[in-house]
């Protein structure tokens, strides 16, 4: 599946961003920054490079997707709300689908894999969510379409969109006031939208500071899309980091991320689990595979290109089990 780029995606400005943040007001919380040290971390880095982790797994429903999720119910009309919204995710945005449309006063009926995690779909289900089971990624996409067309509602895509960039944007605005000395973010990739707001909003905001996405090696739509010179898709999703399978990159959220980040990485695997373990061992932290993929990348492809700097990281969210939790960081090499 290729998707055409359109000729032109209007950058965010710090006025939208601002404003973005101001109408969310006390619905999302202003998460914690944790400037992170620990001789189980220093002895893995270069000498001088220090570490502001930007804890987006203490949002409301346990990740970023909420901002995005409440700035998109927020639009919809009276007809809209009456007809309910729609959604498909692994979990994260399936959770915050359904707590945007709950706090909009409409209903959410979402597709989520039939492999998701007990605990995402239970939360799902907390917010009043229905819960469509698809047997594989591709299939959701298409199932999602048929519901939003046969029953009227209205499509929160999981991270396409310039409403969608401009509530992860507000991440940076936050991140960015918090840590004014930041010189490096590093940001986990997954459609795309995530890096999408954060890259767009710190070039506004504070231009020097360098962006670097990151994609697990059996998710790269985003690789093979800057590869190809537009969104691009992949066959199949190969990843423990099941928040950021995204099957394909869409036109915004790949525009921005090609227009504004400063590089581009991959972790597999075996590195996740090893950056699970020492998030959880070093800054007691419990997070899903996805939240360590910024950790993943500084510890192994950027750690010579930002040695020595003022580096945040983007822990994005922590929706996972107890069981699965223990799994992972018992196969985790510390």
């Amino acid at each position: 599946m290729e998707h055409a780029v359109p000729p032109l995606v209007d950058d965010l400005t710090a006025d939208e961003i601002r404003d973005a943040r101001a109408r969310l007001g006390p619905r999302v919380l202003t998460t914690p920054v944790l400037h992170w040290e620990d001789p189980l971390l220093e002895e893995r880095l270069p000498a001088g490079t220090r570490l502001s982790l930007k804890l987006e797994l203490f949002q409301r429903t346990g990740s970023f997707k909420a901002r995005g999720a409440l700035l998109n119910t927020d639009l919809l009309s009276a007809e809209q709300k009456a007809r309910g919204i729609t959604a498909i995710s692994a979990g994260n945005h399936a959770i915050a689908a359904a707590f945007a449309a709950r706090e909009a006063g409409t209903h959410a009926k979402v597709v989520m894999m039939a492999s998701a995690s007990p605990l995402r779909v239970a939360r799902v289900r907390a917010y009043g969510g229905e819960v469509v089971f698809a047997p594989d990624v591709h299939t959701g996409f298409e199932w999602v379409r048929r519901i939003a067309e046969e029953e009227g509602r209205t499509l929160l895509h999981p991270f396409e969109g310039r409403t969608t960039a401009l509530g992860t944007a507000t991440v940076a605005l936050e991140f960015l006031e918090q840590c004014p000395d930041l010189e490096a973010i590093i940001v986990p990739i997954g459609g795309g939208g995530l890096a999408a707001g954060i890259a767009a909003a710190v070039k506004v905001l504070a231009p020097q500071v360098l962006v670097y996405g990151v994609e697990p090696e059996g998710a790269n739509s985003m690789h093979r899309s800057f590869a190809a010179g537009s969104p691009q898709a992949i066959e199949r999703v190969a990843t423990i980091a099941d928040s950021l399978g995204a099957p394909f990159a869409l036109p915004i959220s790949y525009t921005l991320c090609r227009r504004h980040l400063d590089g581009l990485v991959l972790v597999n695997d075996a590195q996740l689990l090893a950056a699970m373990r020492l998030l959880a061992e070093s800054a007691k932290l419990a997070v899903e595979p996805a939240a360590a993929a910024a950790t993943a990348a500084l510890l192994g492809p950027l750690r010579e290109t930002l040695a020595g700097k003022r580096v945040g990281l983007i822990i994005c969210g922590a929706n996972i089990d107890s069981a699965t939790l223990a799994k992972r960081l018992s196969e985790g090499v510390a």
